[in-house]
């Protein structure tokens, strides 16, 4: 979901905030936090998720990612198969591998909401350039970079790709990705949020001037408390970990979080604790010592 560079050079031991309650799910971001920088899954990793799981920690995989972008994580699932995407747009059933998979939940980014976004921020931030994520289709506008090595469905403005007559009109709008070639990416953020005010959530999970815009009160944080909440787990029962401004609201809803070694400023001020970077295997680190405390 982003480009392969780091976003701050910090690096240190894991901190473990202080906490009584035992865990009963873990939750954690990929790029930049699960996976390494090439995008790979390490053996320990692996390894340490799949003690989480026989040792009867559900760990789920909540991604700014599009279910299509899943295959990197889908050999790793267990259980129950879900995972979050898009930012919480997005439950989705692993189990079929990929290009098989099942949205068991989806929280849509209205139409008329996307389009008030859209307007709103071209007039904030003039330049902007827009990309449309739906269920099953990536529509974008003839300016948008080539960002995430893909062909998309339909080039348009977005007004068009978001008209109510448009191709793929009858599949949901998860998300708008909306990219500025010149701004900022923390001063671009905090613009379009006062522009776009509550008809939209606005995140960031790119080094580069990438926003990313979902639906009123959707993210990760909402809706993983939404599958908690169908399991019978508390917050207090949640382990998180991440490392950009789209993992904020999760890592401070879960009882314990983590931010990575690489992590934004933002993750290390939200996060009750931190772990060392992707690369060093920080999210096994962290299980590995949650585990033995269990012995």
């Amino acid at each position: 979901m982003r480009e392969n560079e780091p976003v701050t050079s910090a690096t240190r031991r894991p901190e473990t905030p202080a906490s009584t309650v035992p865990p009963r799910l873990i939750a954690t971001d990929l790029d930049g936090t699960l996976l390494r920088d090439d995008k790979s899954v390490s053996e320990r990793t692996v390894a340490a998720l799949a003690a989480a799981e026989e040792a009867g920690i559900e760990v789920f995989f909540v991604t700014g990612r599009p279910a299509r972008w899943m295959d990197v994580v889908s050999d790793h699932v267990h259980g129950h198969g879900l995972a979050i995407c898009g930012n919480g747009a997005a439950v989705v059933d692993l189990h079929g591998g990929p290009g098989a998979h099942r949205f068991v939940k989806v929280r849509e980014l209205e139409r008329e909401n996307a389009l008030d976004a859209v307007r709103l921020l071209r007039d904030a931030a003039p330049g902007t350039v827009y990309a449309v994520e739906q269920t099953y289709g990536f529509y974008q506008e003839p300016a948008y970079p080539k960002l995430h090595m893909e062909v998309p469905d339909s080039l348009a403005p977005a007004e068009k790709l978001l008209a109510p007559d448009a191709v793929g009109a009858d599949e949901p709008v998860l998300k708008i990705l909306a990219y500025h070639p010149e701004i900022d990416p923390d001063a671009f953020l905090t613009l379009a949020r006062l522009a776009v005010g509550d008809r939209a959530n606005i995140t960031r999970s790119s080094p580069s001037a990438l926003l990313e815009i979902s639906g009123p009160g959707v993210s990760k944080a909402s809706t993983l408390a939404l599958c908690c909440a169908e399991r019978g787990i508390s917050h207090e029962e949640v382990v998180a970990f991440g490392d950009m401004p789209n993992d904020v609201e999760m890592l401070t809803w879960a009882g314990r979080s983590y931010a990575m070694g690489n992590a934004h400023p933002d993750v290390l001020a939200a996060a009750s604790g931190r772990t060392v970077a992707n690369n060093e295997d920080g999210v096994a680190v962290v299980i590995e010592r949650i585990l033995a405390e269990r012995l």
